[in-house]
């Protein structure tokens, strides 16, 4: 599955919840950080839409990272504690090394 091709299913599904529960501030949250993660792995890589398409495993770091915002809603500043899936996969694609 494509970056661009993740659904509100697929979403609910990595954060386990039931899309028919989901009131429509949750729907519009998950939205938001769907938007939110997609924007922070072409930061972190350099990548466009386009590029993130081309790897599928991207994918699975979009999904974790949705997660991890979703179960973790509060502000923590450290950047040592950096999703090791997550960081691994983007880190294979990251064409901004400096």
């Amino acid at each position: 599955m494509k970056v661009s091709e993740i659904t509100l299913s697929d979403i609910c599904r990595q954060i386990r919840e039931d899309e028919a529960y989901l009131t429509e501030d949750d729907r519009q949250y998950l939205v938001i950080l769907q938007k939110a993660a997609m924007e922070y792995v072409k930061g972190y890589t350099g990548l466009d839409d386009a590029a993130i398409d081309v790897h599928e495993d991207i994918t699975i770091a979009v999904l974790v990272i949705i997660s991890d915002m979703y179960d973790n809603r509060q502000m923590t500043v450290d950047k040592g504690n950096v999703n090791r899936v997550v960081d691994t996969i983007l880190g294979m694609y990251c064409v901004n090394l400096l």
